[in-house]
């Protein structure tokens, strides 16, 4: 199959989206796929047998790492090429809708998938006050696909209760492989600890973006004594983030990929997530996949990963004290902590990126049949 993938994020950005889709393109060109990627450009003409295409972009002025590349008339041009059995638009909001235009004026079969929660970002960035009407837009821009796939069961209620249409689950998926509990090092915990290795010591790996809410884990190293954070990650809101860690043990290590982000999640005592705004949350699989027990909010997709006192512990995010005592519960039972650990890693386990990339492509088959069906 020709598989036409618009996203609005692609190489050499490092965030959950970019993942998922690295892994998918890997999967599908190895099981003989052809697959032209239209993205911002990063330099990169291809990826794992992949065709990249990429667009100049703009900062976005909010969100600066995040490029924005307009749709230009020379995408016809590469579409009439490749000649696509079908258009996947990955988060639609400038670049896809290009994608969206193309599979509507030339039949083409399109699947739309929604993986970042952007009304939900909003709050965070003072814009509140539009989120009827991204949803409005978003809704318009969906129910043009065949198909629209979410990452967590929670957004495919939710897509559905806000009028979206021909919703359905793209199941998880990790690399168990990088992701282990054997990969733990000395040397990383010492790292991260800053010299403390004996410390419990807390993890979050991530964007550091306003909507993260990365702020609601300064109580709890407040209550928990003798306990470190390391930070894992960059973003806009950074400098904002080290000011107000500054008189507390956190340790801001910076962007970590491949086998030292692996060490990270297995060097970690816990892996501690406040987000309220996840479709998913990838890098709570990752850690979980490394042995690391997750204290997550219980919000968006986060549950569908986490199950409470299994293999880590969700609270309530409206609850000042919820982050803190799921912590305290974690630290008090080192047995049941062990527990934890083989728990999170056997549930990893289940969601190989193989099987994830076998579900999409049989979602693809059906969308294309269907039209093929709908002709005859």
């Amino acid at each position: 199959m020709r598989i036409a993938l618009f996203t609005e994020t692609f190489l050499p950005k490092v965030d959950g989206i970019v993942t998922r889709l690295k892994h998918t393109i890997e999967q599908l060109t190895r099981h003989g796929d052809e697959v032209l990627v239209f993205c911002p450009d990063g330099g990169l003409q291809s990826y794992h047998g992949a065709k990249i295409y990429g667009l100049s972009a703009f900062p976005l002025p909010l969100y600066p790492e995040l490029k924005l590349a307009l749709p230009r008339p020379e995408i016809g041009q590469q579409l009439a090429q490749f000649q696509p059995d079908l258009i996947h638009v990955v988060n639609p909001a400038v670049l896809g809708l290009a994608g969206i235009y193309y599979a509507k004026s030339s039949q083409i079969p399109l699947v739309a998938s929604y993986h970042t929660h952007l009304p939900k970002y909003l709050d965070h960035y003072g814009l509140g006050i539009f989120e009827g009407l991204l949803w409005e837009l978003l809704k318009g821009a969906h129910n043009q696909a065949q198909l629209n796939l979410c990452t967590s069961s929670a957004m495919v209620r939710e897509l559905s209760d806000r009028g979206i249409e021909r919703v359905d689950l793209w199941q998880r998926g990790v690399d168990t492989e990088t992701f282990h509990p054997n990969k733990m090092t000395a040397p990383m915990r010492e790292h991260l600890s800053q010299g403390e290795p004996a410390s419990h010591l807390l993890l979050y790996v991530g964007r550091l973006g306003a909507e993260k809410e990365i702020e609601q884990i300064k109580p709890v190293l407040a209550a928990i004594p003798g306990a470190r954070l390391a930070i894992v990650g960059d973003g806009p809101h950074r400098a904002v983030l080290e000011s107000y860690f500054a008189d507390t043990p956190t340790h801001f290590v910076g962007y970590l990929g491949g086998e030292k982000l692996a060490a990270a999640y297995a060097a970690a005592d816990a892996f501690i997530f406040p987000s309220r705004t996840e479709t998913l949350g990838l890098v709570l699989l990752e850690a979980m996949a490394a042995g690391c027990p997750v204290i997550a909010a219980r919000s968006g997709g986060i549950p569908d990963i986490v199950t409470d006192g299994q293999n880590g512990y969700l609270f309530d995010p409206q609850d000042p004290q919820g982050a803190i005592s799921a912590t305290q519960k974690l630290f008090a039972d080192p047995s049941a902590n062990l527990q934890l650990r083989d728990n999170a890693r056997t549930e990893a386990e289940r969601w190989g990126w193989s099987a994830a990339t076998q579900q999409l492509q049989g979602y693809y088959r059906q969308v294309v049949g269907a039209r093929v069906g709908g002709k005859g």
